[in-house]
């Protein structure tokens, strides 16, 4: 609406301005000649600007900054070269090397700022064209990752402090998904859109839907678009998915693989192996013995009472993980377990 009004604001101020400008006396030719035909053509001139704001919407920071630094410096160097060869260039070739230099030097400024603007702002300091983002890069969520749920639950621990991204091609398949006449496929598509209202409805949370306007290219697969978008914004994906995983990796994609972090974090103590520390106390229930291992974990020993202040080798029976901490239970080997 603020874009609308200010393009409404500009078409009147130029209107006003043109009028002003073809209706005064002592106009050169020919627009003292054909002013309604002049006050027409500029208006028309005046306008493209507008059309190609409305006809390009999405506009990058890093492009249009490097075009905007290419021009100034370009003809800043432009004026200094003619400046610096004035007394050796004869006066019938001055106008064409000012030609030449304003058209070569920009050109060369603007197209070399677009092909090093990631690094430009080792250059100059003080000029950043990657967005400021809270927390570093984002992290872009996959199909398999929304229906999969897991990364909900991970988000609310809120370890991850990162922008989380989700492509709008993305939502466009949880609901093919979740429109399917099959059932299994259908369940699985309304579970990706409830953890997509999930992550909405957390605050903690800083959730974008990046709207990509231009459809697929002829052959492109859903898993390309969110690989190439990943690059783009210069993130990671989450995912599940094993072909995503090492597609990503081949093309230098940074991937956060959901199963990988599971294994990272399941227990390392296993129901049925054997543990050997020593009973330093008594536990809560009668008969009980606890122990620790150097990680501080604690270990309760269902029958281990008779064993406190000594070593004791324990078969682990379960392990209890919450957000206090880890616990393992276990019990005293009995003939049948040698």
């Amino acid at each position: 609406m603020l874009l609308f009004v200010i393009r409404i604001l500009y078409a009147m101020v130029c209107v006003g301005t043109i009028a002003s400008f073809v209706t005064v006396e002592g106009l050169p030719e020919p627009f003292a000649t054909h002013r309604v035909t002049s006050f027409i053509l500029l208006l028309l001139a005046s306008q493209i600007v507008t059309f190609l704001d409305i006809l390009i919407p999405q506009k990058r920071i890093d492009v249009v900054s490097a075009i905007y630094f290419g021009l100034l410096i370009g003809f800043m160097l432009s004026w200094l070269t003619n400046l610096a060869l004035s007394p050796v260039i004869l006066g019938n070739f001055r106008p064409v090397t000012l030609m030449l230099t304003n058209l070569i030097l920009p050109y060369l400024c603007v197209t070399l700022l677009l092909q090093t603007r990631d690094k430009f702002r080792f250059i100059i300091p003080y000029i950043e064209f990657a967005r400021d983002v809270r927390g570093g890069r984002p992290y872009v969520l996959d199909t398999s990752a929304l229906i999969d749920g897991r990364i909900a639950d991970v988000l609310e621990t809120r370890i991850i402090d990162a922008p989380i991204v989700i492509p709008s091609f993305v939502l466009k398949e949880l609901q093919d998904i979740a429109d399917s006449g099959d059932k299994l496929r259908r369940n699985r598509g309304r579970r990706g859109l409830d953890v997509v209202s999930r992550l909405q409805s957390n605050t903690n949370i800083e959730l974008r839907i990046h709207e990509v306007k231009e459809g697929p290219k002829e052959g492109e697969t859903v898993d390309q678009r969110l690989v190439d978008l990943t690059r783009e914004l210069r993130g990671a994906v989450v995912t599940n998915d094993f072909n995503l995983n090492k597609v990503a990796s081949v093309l230098g994609v940074d991937v956060i693989n959901l199963n990988d972090l599971a294994n990272c974090l399941k227990p390392k103590h296993l129901p049925g192996e054997r543990i050997v520390l020593k009973l330093v106390k008594p536990g809560e229930t009668s008969g009980q013995g606890v122990g620790y291992l150097d990680d501080g974990t604690m270990v309760v020993c269902e029958d281990g009472g008779s064993m406190v202040g000594k070593e004791a080798e324990i078969v682990v029976k379960s392990v209890r993980q919450s957000s206090a901490g880890r616990m393992i239970f276990g019990r005293l080997p009995e003939p049948s377990d040698r």
